[in-house]
């Protein structure tokens, strides 16, 4: 029999299963709804649905390379506990490897067979919220790649090798020693992880942000009460110091700060054995920019006290 769409979204609304599910769902019962509400809660589906809208913001950040390619995925768990458990850390891992095949695209990567199972990433995640019983979200991913040199991973604050709470992939395009390119890669990496710069250089910081700190410069500027042409030399300046302090190339090294990043990079080229380029470089931290629910325990314990009375 055919399942129609209006079927499909009665059983997404009542369960919150994916789409697909909720149509093999319909299939094997023969359309019956209850039927299939069932079918989905026996596999588990139902109940990660259920679990969805809870807030995920702990997790992992994972790393894979492979050859000139590399990826950094995020992973998210409700509880830090479950980034210690080993069936979700062999997730992450296994999601990282399918995001450097897949070229970093979140949604490819999702839609991908999982290794060593008949399904998609997407769907494992979801059998794992089943079987662990917290929400978890495959929240995003980014790859880097040189046409020739490296792609260097760090991971800070790492639970195991490849996996902790802030990865950074910088790519470094060279043709000489790859053994000594990585190891300059891996410090401009922990870098990175450091200072979070905005860009790479000050060609790549977004316009509008650069106007904001323009505007704010302006102002603390005209206060000073000096002529148009100060004020306009005062402002400049403090948009070169801003460009300092905010890229990449132009920051201080944090493992010798007598140089700048870029003039580290172009020292290296002697033990490279070649010229060396930074190309990009992408840093995730674990649970930046979710919004996470703020609870008053005292309160909850007070409420579910007077409950109790």
């Amino acid at each position: 029999m055919s399942i129609s769409a209006a079927q499909v979204k009665e059983l997404r609304e009542m369960t919150g299963a994916g789409m697909m599910d909720c149509k093999a769902a319909l299939t094997e019962t023969g359309g019956d709804i209850e039927a299939a509400v069932d079918w989905l809660r026996a596999k588990g589906l139902s109940k990660a649905a259920k679990k969805a809208g809870r807030v995920a913001a702990e997790g992992l950040v994972g790393v894979a390379v492979s050859g000139t390619s590399a990826a950094v995925v995020e992973v998210n768990s409700e509880t830090d506990f479950v980034a210690r458990n080993d069936a979700f850390q062999q997730l992450v891992k296994n999601v990282a490897a399918v995001a450097v095949a897949n070229g970093g695209d979140r949604d490819k990567t999702a839609a991908a067979g999982y290794p060593g199972k008949s399904h998609s990433v997407e769907s494992e995640v979801k059998e794992l919220v089943a079987t662990i019983g917290e929400n978890m979200n495959f929240r995003r991913s980014k790859a880097l790649s040189v046409s020739d040199g490296v792609v260097a991973p760090y991971i800070h604050s790492a639970i195991v090798d490849g996996l902790g709470k802030i990865g950074v992939l910088v790519a470094l395009e060279s043709t000489g020693s790859k053994d000594e390119l990585l190891k300059l890669g891996r410090q401009v990496a922990m870098h990175v992880a450091a200072t979070n710069p905005l860009a790479l250089s000050a060609e790549e910081v977004d316009p509008v942000v650069v106007e904001r700190e323009r505007a704010v410069y302006l102002e603390q500027a005209k206060e000073s009460g000096k002529p148009a042409q100060v004020i306009e030399k005062m402002v400049e300046g403090r948009i070169r110091k801003f460009f300092e302090e905010s890229t990449l190339l132009k920051q201080a090294f944090v493992v010798n700060p007598d140089l700048t990043v870029e003039a580290a990079i172009k020292a290296a080229e002697a033990t490279v054995g070649a010229p060396i380029k930074a190309t990009a470089f992408v840093r995730f931290a674990l649970g930046e920019g979710i919004e996470k629910e703020e609870t008053d325990f005292a309160a909850e314990v007070a409420a579910a006290a007077g409950a109790k009375g």
